[in-house]
C-alpha cells in the first residue's frame, strides 16, 4: 500500500532524508507498519514523493543500520520481523473536547465476557457448525459472477427476488399474509425495528414492551427518544391488562417470549389486537427464532390474526442461519410501506445485494428448509439434555414451558435467590449462563436462569449441567 509521508516545507536533500526516516520509523514504532510488512521499493517511493532515488535509499540505509528494516535478496525490503510496536505508542484518535448527548454517554451493562474455555449456555446462539457452508459458498460465488446491476437502483428495496422468496417462505411456514411487495429486506431484525421506530416514534412517545425483555431493543427505542415502559409477563405472555393506555407502540415476542420462552396464549393475542384498535396503537411482533419448533402445532402469529392493519411483523435469519449474514425482514401494514422504504433508502440504501441474492437462491432451492429440519433434530436432542439436567434441580427451579427456540428458562422457586450470584459461580466452574434478572428493567425481578443450547455440543451438556447444578446449590445454601 502507499505510505503517507509528508515532505512539506523547504529543505535540502539531507532534510528530506531525515523526514522520510522519521516518518517510516514512527510508522513502525506505533504499529502502522508491522514486523514482516514490505515497504515500497526505493524507486517507487521516490517517484511518489518526487525526490531523487538516492534520497530514499539513504533513509532506508539508516533504518536498516538501526535494525528497523531488513533487505531480502531478490524480494525487496521489509520491516524487521522482530520489530514490535512499543506499548502505549500505538496511534489512537485524539481524546477530543466534544461529548455525545447524555443518552450515548454510557455503555449499557452486559453479561460476563465470552471465554472459549467455558461451556457456553448463553442464549441466542445458533451452531455455526450446522450451517451448510459449501452450499452457501457456491451460491455466493454464483451471485458474484452474475451482474446484478439491474437491482442496484438505490431505491431502498433490496433484492426483489429475495422479497418474493421471503413472502413465500413466511406464507408456507408461518401463515404470514404477505406478497413480495409487502416485504422489506433488512440487515437483521434490529435494523427492521430501527426503521419502524424512525417512522412511528417521536420524542417522548410512550412505547411498551415485555419485562423481562430484549434489552437491545429497549436501548434502540430509547435512542429514538422514546419513553419505554416495561409490562409484566406471566405464563400466558404479555399481561395486556397492564399495558399503559397512552402507549402508541407495543413490542412483543409472542411465539417464544424473550427471555422466558413462554408462548403468548390465543386469548392474550386476541386481547392484544383488540387493545391496539381501542388505543390506536401499533404492535411490533418480533418472531426471532420460531423456526425451531418442538411441538406439532405452530403458534399462530399475530400478523395473520390481525384484521385491522395494526401489526408490523419482524423476523431474522440470524438464528436459522448465521448472525454474521445480517439478513432480516419486516412485513408492515401497507400504510407504512412507503415511509419504511424511504427510511431504509436514506439510511442503508439497498443493503448487501450479494448476500441477498445468495439467500434468495438458498430459499428457492430448498436449502433453508432442509437445514432447519436437520438443525431442529440436533437442537431437539440438546434441548432434551438440558431438560434432563434441570430435572435434577426440580426442588429449586421450575422450567418455564416453551415450544420453540434455542433456549429454555427456569425460575427459582425461592424468589429471594440471587441469580446473578449463580451466574458468577457458574462462570467460575466453566459454564456461561444468563440470569433472568439481567433482562428485567421496570418490573419486580423474578430470579431465574436462561439456558441456551444452540452453541454447545450435545456431548458437553451433561457436564455443563452438572457444573451448573453445583453453582445453583452452593448459592441457594449460602
Amino acid at each position: 500500500m502507499d505510505l503517507h509521508i509528508t515532505l512539506e516545507g523547504p529543505g535540502d536533500p539531507d532534510t528530506r532524508v531525515a523526514r522520510i526516516y522519521h516518518a517510516l520509523r514512527e510508522a513502525m514504532l506505533d504499529g502502522r507498519l508491522a514486523g514482516g510488512d514490505r515497504v515500497p521499493a526505493t524507486r517507487k517511493l521516490a517517484r511518489q514523493l518526487g525526490v531523487a532515488r538516492g534520497t530514499v535509499t539513504a533513509a532506508y540505509d539508516r533504518l536498516t543500520a538501526e535494525g528497523f528494516l531488513e533487505s531480502r535478496a531478490g524480494s525487496g525490503t521489509y520491516v524487521a520481523a522482530s520489530l514490535q510496536a512499543k506499548d502505549g505508542v500505538r496511534r489512537r484518535a485524539r481524546r477530543g473536547a466534544v461529548r455525545p448527548l447524555p443518552l450515548w454517554d454510557t455503555e449499557p451493562a452486559t453479561t460476563s465476557p465470552r471465554n472459549l474455555r467455558l461451556h457456553d449456555l448463553s442464549i441466542g446462539l445458533p451452531d455455526p457448525a450446522l450451517f451448510p457452508l459449501e452450499v452457501w459458498r457456491r451460491l455466493v460465488s454464483g451471485q458474484l459472477r452474475r451482474s446484478r446491476l439491474e437491482e442496484a437502483t438505490y431505491g431502498g428495496r433490496g433484492s426483489f427476488r429475495l422479497q418474493a422468496e421471503i413472502a413465500r417462505f413466511l406464507g408456507l411456514s408461518r401463515s404470514v399474509v404477505a406478497s413480495p411487495d409487502d416485504v422489506l429486506v433488512t440487515a437483521g431484525a434490529q435494523q427492521a425495528i430501527d426503521l419502524v421506530a424512525r417512522v412511528l416514534v417521536a420524542p417522548r412517545t410512550l412505547v411498551a414492551m415485555e419485562d423481562p425483555g430484549y434489552f437491545a431493543v429497549r436501548r434502540l427505542l430509547e435512542t429514538h427518544r422514546a419513553v419505554v415502559r416495561g409490562v409484566p409477563v406471566d405464563d400466558e405472555g404479555l399481561v395486556v391488562d397492564a399495558l399503559p393506555p397512552e402507549a402508541r407502540l407495543v413490542y412483543v415476542t409472542p411465539s417464544h417470549q424473550f427471555p422466558t420462552g413462554v408462548p403468548m396464549s390465543m386469548a392474550r393475542r386476541t386481547a392484544l389486537l383488540r387493545w391496539a384498535v381501542e388505543h390506536d396503537a401499533v404492535i411490533v411482533e418480533d418472531d426471532y427464532d420460531s423456526e425451531y419448533r418442538y411441538a406439532q402445532q405452530p403458534v399462530e402469529p399475530l400478523q395473520s390474526l390481525d384484521r385491522d392493519g395494526r401489526v408490523v411483523y419482524v423476523g431474522t435469519f440470524s438464528k436459522s442461519l448465521l448472525p454474521a449474514l445480517r439478513a432480516g425482514f419486516v412485513v408492515p401494514p401497507r400504510s407504512l410501506l412507503p415511509a419504511l422504504r424511504e427510511a431504509k433508502r436514506v439510511t442503508a440504501w439497498e443493503g448487501d445485494l450479494t448476500t441477498q441474492g445468495a439467500l434468495a437462491a438458498f430459499l428457492a432451492e430448498g436449502h433453508h428448509a432442509a437445514h432447519v429440519r436437520r438443525a431442529t433434530r440436533v437442537y431437539r436432542e440438546r434441548r432434551g439434555l438440558v431438560l434432563d439436567g434441570l430435572a435434577g434441580l426440580g426442588d429449586l427451579l421450575g422450567v418455564v414451558p416453551s415450544v420453540a427456540g434455542l433456549h429454555l428458562c427456569a425460575t427459582f422457586r425461592d424468589p429471594s435467590t440471587d441469580d446473578a450470584a449463580v451466574v458468577t459461580r457458574a462462570a467460575a466452574r466453566g459454564v456461561r449462563v444468563e440470569g433472568l434478572s439481567h433482562h428485567h428493567r421496570d418490573q419486580p425481578v423474578r430470579p431465574g436462569l436462561a439456558i441456551g443450547f444452540g452453541g454447545i455440543d450435545a456431548e458437553a451438556i451433561p457436564d455443563a449441567m452438572s457444573r451448573l447444578e453445583q453453582a445453583v446449590r452452593l448459592t441457594t445454601q449460602a
